[in-house]
């Protein structure tokens, strides 16, 4: 069931360029998936669940759209669903062929207890074509990732580049959280310490840091198995029933075929049954007309008319209903 959505919020409310991602869904449709988006960017922070559900009500109302399935991977993200979440992402690169998500793809890898797949992400000319601001975003993951493998001299280097100390504003800032948290634990105490003096004071270089509980990536793990195996099952489950239909084509196709032989037989055996009658027929025609030269003869002077063993026309004067086929009364 959908949560509900308050009265006030209309679907006005929702940034212009997402509501003309919905253009393609009826007026009335489109006016409840931005409701619902709406009410799930207000509670992403506040309330994430009801965040979440506000979201798939909009999936299942707009499944097709790609900034409903964007929400809904934020959504599932922000839960901890990390698995949904990389699913929704690859399902709105899909939809309408960005890149944009890939740091969010990497971060959602190393929440499955996956860091070496996060880094994998990083390492293609995909992420090397992101504007430089998405290459930061992705550097941090990456980051994390080093030191999820306790490479942590890595760590320190990714966010030492030219491109990670360019970046501005809030995206500095969480360059330099990230950061103090690798020389720490690179064992760079006093590097750490200088720079945390530089963040502000109400910012802990801890609060960006994401911590994933092992068991529940691995439960996460277990669950996006148990789904691909659920989807190779239904593979296999399609690909029997093609070739059970296959077979049964096969075998609709020699029945057909044995059945026309055998009416083919039929009416090869009617058409020699009737050049026998025929045969007979005029064979008997013969004899009447020696019958009725022989009276002639004799002087009977009996007129003959039509001789009484002719056979009748065949087909021509009654037709039994039951014989009566969908083409005859056309």
């Amino acid at each position: 069931m959908a949560p509900e959505v308050p009265d006030d919020v209309v679907a006005a409310d929702l940034d212009k360029s997402v509501r003309t991602r919905l253009r393609t869904l009826s007026k009335d449709n489109a006016d409840g998936v931005a409701r619902h988006l709406v009410m799930a960017g207000r509670l992403l922070d506040v309330d994430p669940e009801l965040a979440y559900q506000h979201s798939q009500a909009a999936v299942r109302r707009a499944g097709r759209v790609d900034v409903v399935r964007e929400a809904a991977a934020i959504a599932a993200y922000r839960t901890g669903r990390y698995a949904e979440a990389l699913r929704e992402l690859r399902t709105v690169r899909r939809l309408n062929g960005s890149d944009e998500h890939l740091p969010l793809m990497a971060d959602c890898e190393r929440g499955l207890g996956r860091p070496e797949r996060a880094i994998a992400l990083a390492s293609d000319d995909i992420a090397r074509a992101l504007p430089p601001e998405l290459q930061v975003e992705l550097a941090i993951v990456v980051s994390g990732a080093r030191l999820d493998l306790g490479e942590v001299e890595a760590a320190v280097a990714v966010l030492s580049t030219p491109t990670a100390r360019a970046s501005q504003g809030e995206l500095r800032l969480r360059v330099a959280q990230a950061l103090v948290v690798a020389l720490r634990a690179a064992g760079r105490e006093d590097q750490a310490a200088a720079l945390e003096r530089t963040l502000p004071a109400e910012v802990d270089a801890e609060d960006e840091v994401l911590v994933y509980d092992l068991e529940d990536a691995e439960d996460a793990e277990d669950a996006e198995d148990a789904e691909d195996a659920q989807d190779a099952q239904d593979a296999e489950d399609a690909e029997d029933a093609e070739d059970a239909e296959d077979a049964q084509d096969a075998q609709d196709a020699e029945d057909a075929q044995d059945a026309q032989d055998a009416q083919d037989a039929q009416d090869a055996q009617d058409a020699q049954d009737a050049e026998d009658a025929d045969g007979v027929d005029d064979a008997d025609a013969d004899g009447d007309e020696v019958e009725t030269a022989g009276s002639a003869d004799d002087g009977d002077g009996v007129e003959t008319g039509t001789s009484q063993g002719a056979p009748a026309a065949r087909g021509d004067a009654t037709t039994d209903d039951d014989d009566l086929t969908e083409e005859d009364l056309s």
